[in-house]
């Protein structure tokens, strides 16, 4: 986004982005714990007031470096540390996300707990797809027929999900479902709603600041 401070850093409604994923999360009932996985070499952790969180939160710096790397790492600290079990149920979130809502983690809560696999929050994609050639002019239009905008929270198992994060080295894991649509297994989708979206560009977070300000502020 053309800052130097790292995203989940950015200033939200005089918070760091990332705070209001951890408010969400750590006042969830059925929630045992929030793990906080950040580079080893993280200096801005520490630079604010997490205390409020203090019951349920635990910070690991072993982070690495890709996504699937930081979410295998921080699961197998925990499970070192015997914070977590085989069987436990896992929710990986995006620090970039920060307007998930108590309404939407319930629903993946209660729509995963007897589920075989597990799951994850999505929506079904509404725009027109184009594919293009290499000098972006449409090649062709994709049917968006059956597609779903994959977004996080995603759930799973902890004995599942590192199994199955362990043996995708082969292949391009751009989530944790997809780790485990390798092992040939169907996460269940569970709709959500476009505004759990992930601050990627600036104009993103300016929405973002306006969904929680209302939000708070109703």
């Amino acid at each position: 986004m053309g800052n130097e401070l790292p995203k989940q850093y950015l200033p939200l409604c005089n918070r760091p982005m990332i705070y209001h994923a951890i408010r969400t999360l750590s006042n969830n009932r059925s929630i045992a714990g929030v793990f906080i996985v950040l580079a080893p070499d993280d200096t801005h952790w520490s630079q604010y007031d997490w205390s409020e969180f203090s019951q349920k939160l635990t910070v690991l710096h072993c982070g690495g470096a890709t996504r699937a790397d930081s979410v295998l790492n921080g699961l197998t600290t925990a499970q070192q540390q015997g914070l977590i079990n085989p069987q436990d149920w896992v929710l990986v979130h995006d620090a970039a996300r920060p307007c998930l809502t108590s309404d939407q983690l319930d629903k993946l809560i209660s729509e995963l707990a007897g589920d075989a696999v597990g799951g994850l929050l999505a929506v079904p994609v509404a725009d027109t797809l184009k594919r293009s050639n290499a000098d972006n002019h449409v090649k062709q239009t994709e049917s968006r027929e059956n597609l779903w905008q994959a977004q996080t929270p995603q759930m799973f198992r902890y004995e599942l999900l590192t199994w199955a994060l362990q043996n995708a080295t082969n292949i391009n894991v751009t989530d944790d479902a997809s780790a485990i649509e390798a092992l040939g297994l169907h996460p269940k989708l569970v709709p959500s709603d476009a505004y759990n979206f992930k601050v990627t560009y600036p104009q993103d977070l300016a929405l973002a600041e306006l969904i929680i300000q209302k939000r708070n502020h109703p």
